[in-house]
């Protein structure tokens, strides 16, 4: 009896553990590697020994486009090109393999070692002439060439100057656009409020036209002064250009060279005269 007591006993002991259920699998956690954000490292910068000895990228100013009468002075003559001469110049570069460049690749050029198209040029325009938009554009345009176009912002929408529409269609289309002062009085002549009238609100009112920063700035005549490069700075500006003098050891990106193409120059001596005052 005792026995099968026992057996009885064992057996519900052994039903009872097949009817338990059985333990929870646990779930378990997918590895997810976290990604790793690569930092740019920052650019080394040019010493300004590193920029001054690059060679210099040749950078051509015009001013007027238009026939030169029998009237004009020694100074309308220099300062004026004929409609045909600027097409034959424009061609001549074209012929010649030069490839227009802009003042952000001039900067990554002197700064970081950028790399500049084969003979490379900058084509710039003073002092906001309609003629400008209708003739140096339309003309530069047949041949995918680009430029920076310094405005007077008092001039703007005069007689004989560039619209509104006509600034922010030269911005779309590729130009920079630069300023030229407020009204092209000499950054040498400025004191007090003329900085923010003849610097900062022309960037401004610029900056609203064309929906872009601006950040280059022309020096009326060509004329500049040390006191004059802090205040252009301040202003938001990354480069300023001079004329044909030489540029300032100390802050050479605010005293760019540029020279004027002179009315009488023919196409031959156009790319001599360019090729002699940048050959260094």
């Amino acid at each position: 009896m005792k026995k099968i007591l026992f057996h009885l006993a064992i057996g519900l002991l052994l039903f009872s553990s097949c009817q338990s259920k059985p333990d929870k699998v646990k779930k378990e956690v997918p590895f997810v590697q976290k990604e790793t954000k690569k930092e740019t490292p920052l650019k080394t910068e040019a010493s300004l020994k590193q920029i001054l000895l690059k060679p210099e990228v040749p950078i051509l100013c015009y001013h007027r486009i238009r026939n030169i009468l029998a009237s004009d002075g020694p100074n309308m003559k220099t300062y004026s090109v004929t409609p045909a001469d600027f097409a034959q110049q424009m061609k001549a570069l074209a012929d010649n393999g030069y490839h227009t460049i802009l003042p952000a690749q001039l900067n990554e050029y002197l700064l970081h070692d950028g790399k500049l198209p084969s003979k490379p040029v900058m084509i710039t325009f003073d002092d906001t002439r309609e003629e400008h938009f209708n003739i140096g554009a339309a003309e530069m345009n047949k041949y995918g060439f680009k430029g920076v176009f310094f405005i007077m912002t008092i001039s703007i929408n005069r007689p004989k100057y560039m619209t509104i529409d006509q600034i922010k269609n030269l911005s779309d289309s590729g130009n920079v656009i630069g300023a030229h002062s407020w009204d092209h009085h000499m950054v040498t002549k400025y004191v007090g409020e003329d900085w923010n009238v003849q610097l900062t609100k022309p960037k401004k009112k610029l900056e609203e036209i064309i929906g872009k920063p601006v950040n280059d700035f022309a020096y009326p005549d060509g004329i500049w002064n040390q006191a004059a490069i802090p205040e252009i700075k301040k202003s938001g500006y990354k480069h300023a250009f001079i004329l044909s003098t030489k540029r300032d050891s100390l802050e050479p990106l605010y005293t760019i060279r540029r020279i004027i193409v002179a009315g009488t120059w023919s196409p031959t001596g156009f790319l001599k005269a360019m090729q002699s005052s940048f050959n260094k």
